[in-house]
């Protein structure tokens, strides 16, 4: 019997319009999901602590920085463990990470450190209709975050949060390099790992309350950290032009905008 698993780490913020389906679209995937929550003043907590009374497999944190959601899964290194980083904002398909799954049992993956999947940048959702138009990685940049954690050491804190930043530990044969580009061997159709990335959409209940008309897109943990952005972001605001960060603007908006069906996704 294999004793391989997938752990998930989910870092949430106020999240809660759409964190109960992102955990629901994980729960097939994974074997645990370790959640996070980031001093969320929503509903995210009571959600999923609503869905974590309902699923085992969750377990429920409150943290007062990202850096300690590395710390939760830290001790996971050197195991059969595909981690599986997960932020509020992502929507997978799954159905397709069902197929994911069993490639990664059946070890396909097993020669990477990290898989990085197909992604769609939403720029318009529109879930009446199931249809959505953003930016696909390839060309703009993926934010999957799979990491075998078989393949290293040790990857102990510090970091600044869940698998970003400190000092990996690599086993023999594997580097930050050993990666299997997923997003380029499928289609968005045809990828078992594709994710709906909702950075440019509201994503609390709370941005909707404070300003309904202007969607507020937020800056990761990273992003702070990125001065040279956030000056020339708070530059382009102040002089009216759309409030992008500039670090989305070049990664997440590279080459046409396109529109897809989101059914599979279940929103």
């Amino acid at each position: 019997m294999s004793r391989k698993q997938i752990i998930a780490i989910v870092l949430v913020k106020n999240e809660d319009l759409f964190i109960k389906k992102v955990l629901e679209n994980i729960f097939g995937f994974c074997d645990r999901i370790h959640v996070a929550d980031h001093r969320s003043t929503d509903r995210t907590p009571q959600i999923i602590q609503s869905l974590a009374a309902e699923y085992n497999q969750i377990e429920y944190r409150r943290v007062d920085h990202p850096s300690e959601s590395h710390d939760m899964i830290a001790g996971y290194a050197g195991t059969e463990t595909w981690m599986f980083g997960v932020d509020g904002d992502e929507v997978y398909d799954p159905e397709g990470l069902m197929h994911l799954r069993e490639a990664l049992f059946n070890g396909r993956y097993d020669k990477y450190f990290k898989i990085s999947g197909n992604v769609l940048h939403v720029q318009q959702l529109d879930i009446p209709n199931q249809t959505t138009r953003g930016y696909l990685s390839p060309p703009s940049r993926s934010v999957t975050k799979l990491y075998n954690f078989n393949a290293i050491h040790a990857w102990p804190p510090p970091c600044p949060e869940r698998l970003h930043g400190g000092k990996v530990d690599f086993k023999p044969g594997f580097s930050h390099e050993s990666i299997g580009f997923l997003m380029n061997d499928f289609t968005w159709e045809s990828s078992p790992f594709r994710c709906l990335h909702l950075c440019f959409t509201h994503r609390s209940s709370i941005d909707i309350a404070s300003n309904k008309n202007k969607i507020r897109i937020r800056k990761s943990p990273g992003e702070h950290k990125l001065w040279r952005y956030n000056l020339r972001s708070w530059i382009k605001s102040f002089l009216g032009y759309e409030d992008i960060p500039l670090y989305k603007r070049n990664y997440y908006m590279r080459g046409s905008l396109v529109e897809k069906n989101i059914k599979a996704f279940g929103l």
